[in-house]
């Protein structure tokens, strides 16, 4: 019996497993679609690179299809297991942070927010603009607005804060997609590669939802464009603090407090009793806080210590006070700390870190750590850093500025540059610790620095990395601002397991575009130039950017060549192979590998790279395996792939050795050998630990493959 296999699923699998091919198995599953495709057609054909060509070749392969039952059988199971034809499980997220306690006369805004939440569907998305002068209350409006209507959203409230980021601007599109999706799915494995796949994800996740989305501290309309929902029950907030971008959207403006709202602020804050004893003061005091909850929340805060002096006291001078009532207050805080808690501030201020704590702090200050966890928890008292999780901190962007310009003049140059290279120096320090326990047997991480407390294991490592990721991003920008070039690069280099193993490519790709640009003009054809180039190739293919991914590996391979590094030109071109294989290309790809196996073969006893050699041989006969087992030449692929499983198998790498099962399964599949397929299968499902879960899924997947194909 023929299974009808409809021309739109084809289509939209073919999109899918373009752009979705992120992580391990989302390349197997391209692969594996690419091996098929050519047994269907019946000839070479490349990855569609653009909606006509997708749109040609899934018609070319429905007509075949139509021709071929066992083949429409084994592509109806494909797209049954891959192509996720429902809806997938939507998580109903951790929900907003909770609203603060005092919140005074926003109801205007509430009810303007309400409005087009609640309002009559008629063809237009809801969506909100919610903006206002930083400290205004923006923020809180918008949670007040998530704990008031809860119950209007079943589904699910989401926050996403892009106040965090390590880079000026705030993270990309696809970066904030990837943080909103991280929080939606169900179970979020490997999310889409690709901007647009995350988007069609997010849409399919949403469909027919009733959820409430916050994009807080967004900066840019490129940022959210995207999540502008395509379905009535969900609400997309934008909350901008600071003037509003052209987003088509109901514009919600966030006021000043009126001077008599502002008082009934101040007396729910700091009380009745104590914001009486300023009384004679209070028409000065409100003038300078200018109606801004923060400024407000400044003051009583003082007023609750018991500070009876004018609160917001105007210093000498021509310049009475700042206009801008977050300065002013900011400003009148850091006069409230003690000089060596205020030094320290202005000088965490100029790194415009993601997060301080007390070990970075300590370097920045040239304290001990004791002695820094002390000034941050004043400073937080102050209200000049905001307290995180996990005994961190972060300022304000307003607050930082204000430090950061304050911190040469009261400091000197001189001590704001030594400051920022102690702080440079403890994140790179943590890095490399943290790095090399990552990916302990790695060549491309540096060694661990002898002192300092190692990590107990590579998962401790990771977590450290991952935890250290928006000051490790930012450190790489610092260090290339302030002319710390190798500094620079060596924190770039720092970075692979967090792309390795930890999918954050959306994170560090600016870093490394900053890193590969500091090489060329300090460093230009090295080593170090060689290996920020791979870096930057590996992470814009996992994101998608196949073009420009291959001439950043062509440039790695330039740079090891010229510098005479044979492991790393011959592991450079290796991801030529690589980068053509997952385009379909696998002639070429067969190519390459063959060329970085001779490369290899260059090394001698001695050299850099002997000892791995065997091991490196072995995953380019393995990848070479794969090249040729998409050219459909069988025997040669069975010769190679069983040299690197029994080359694994005695060295005990068990989940190597998987993956070379997984590949001769695929080929054998290929070749209609299902019963020896299925063998494979059930090998590498035994090395396979419990917690690989997306490899013992792709099994699965491929297990039914077989099993269709041979009825």
């Amino acid at each position: 019996m023929l299974e009808v296999v409809a021309l739109s699923a084809l289509t939209a699998f073919l999109m899918s497993v373009g752009n979705g091919a992120a992580g391990e198995m989302g390349k197997q599953l391209l692969l594996s679609t690419g091996t098929l495709v050519r047994r269907t057609t019946g000839r070479r054909t490349p990855l569609p690179s653009d909606a006509d060509e997708r749109t040609a070749l899934a018609g070319l392969v429905h007509t075949r299809l139509s021709q071929d039952a066992r083949l429409a059988g084994e592509w109806a199971v494909l797209l049954r297991t891959h192509g996720q034809p429902g809806a997938p499980v939507m998580s109903r997220g951790s929900g907003l942070p909770p609203a603060p306690r005092c919140f005074t006369n926003r109801e205007k805004a509430l009810r303007q927010l309400a409005r087009e939440a609640n309002r009559p569907t008629d063809g237009r998305p809801r969506v909100a603009l919610l903006h206002g002068p930083p400290g205004i209350g923006t923020t809180a409006t918008a949670l007040r607005l998530g704990a008031e209507h809860h119950d209007r959203f079943p589904d699910g409230q989401f926050y996403v804060d892009l106040r965090d980021t390590a880079t000026d601007g705030g993270p990309g599109p696809g970066a904030v997609l990837s943080r909103l999706l991280r929080q939606m799915v169900d179970a979020p494995g490997d999310l889409p590669a690709t901007e647009a796949g995350r988007e069609e994800l997010y849409r399919r996740l949403t469909a027919g939802r009733r959820a409430l989305v916050v994009v807080d501290h967004a900066t840019s309309l490129a940022q959210v464009r995207g999540l502008v929902p395509s379905t009535p029950g969900v609400f997309l907030l934008v909350v901008v603090s600071g003037q509003p971008f052209a987003l088509d959207a109901e514009r919600v403006a966030v006021e000043p407090l009126s001077d008599r709202h502002a008082m009934r602020m101040l007396r729910e804050l700091a009380g009745r009793e104590k914001a009486a004893r300023v009384r004679a003061r209070m028409p000065q005091v409100l003038s300078r806080c200018a109606g801004n909850p923060f400024a407000l929340n400044a003051v009583a805060m003082q007023l609750q210590a018991g500070r009876q002096d004018d609160p917001l006291p105007a210093p000498p001078g021509p310049d009475a006070a700042d206009p801008d009532p977050v300065r002013e207050a900011a400003r009148h805080a850091t006069g409230l700390l003690r000089p060596p808690t205020a030094r320290l501030c202005r000088l965490a201020a100029l790194g415009a870190w993601a997060h301080l704590d007390a070990p970075l702090a300590a370097a920045v200050a040239s304290v001990t750590p004791e002695e820094a966890a002390g000034m941050l928890a004043e400073a937080a008292d102050v209200q000049l850093l905001d307290a995180l999780a996990d005994e961190r901190y972060r300022f304000r962007p307003e607050v930082r500025r204000y430090l950061a310009d304050t911190a040469g003049p009261e400091l000197g140059v001189a001590e704001c540059s030594a400051a920022v290279g102690r702080g440079l120096d403890a994140v790179l320090h943590r890095a490399l610790h943290a790095a090399h326990a990552a990916l302990p047997q790695s060549w491309r991480t540096e060694p661990a620095p002898r002192d300092g407390a190692p990590y107990p294991d590579e998962a401790a490592g990771l977590r450290a990395l991952t935890a250290d990721a928006g000051n490790l991003v930012r450190a790489v920008v610092l260090a290339d601002e302030y002319g710390h070039t190798t500094t620079a690069l060596r924190l770039a280099r720092a970075l692979w397991p967090l792309q390795l193993k930890a999918g954050h490519w959306d994170d560090v790709l600016p870093a490394l575009r900053v890193a590969v640009r500091t090489a060329d003009t300090h460093q230009p054809r090295t080593r170090m130039a060689g290996a920020l180039y791979f870096q930057l190739a590996h992470c814009l293919d996992q994101l998608g950017h196949r073009e420009e991914a291959e001439r950043a590996a062509l440039t790695a391979v330039e740079c090891e060549r010229a510098a005479g590094h044979l492991r790393g030109e011959a592991s450079a071109v290796e991801m030529l192979g690589l980068l053509r294989l997952y385009q379909w290309d696998h002639a070429a790809a067969y190519d390459r590998f063959t060329e970085a196996k001779a490369v290899y073969a260059q090394i001698t006893f001695g050299q850099e790279g002997a000892d791995d050699l065997p091991r490196a041989l072995a995953l380019v006969e393995r990848h070479r395996g794969r090249a040729l087992g998409g050219m459909g030449r069988l025997e040669e692929a069975e010769g190679l792939l069983g040299a690197a499983i029994d080359f694994f198998e005695q060295q005990g790498e068990d989940y190597n050795t998987a993956r070379a099962l997984t590949d001769l399964a695929e080929a054998l599949h290929g070749a209609g050998r299902h019963t020896e397929a299925l063998t494979r299968i059930a090998e590498a499902e035994r090395r396979l630990a419990p917690e690989a879960v997306p490899h013992r899924r792709y099994l699965t997947v491929l297990r039914e493959r077989c099993e269709a194909a041979a009825r």
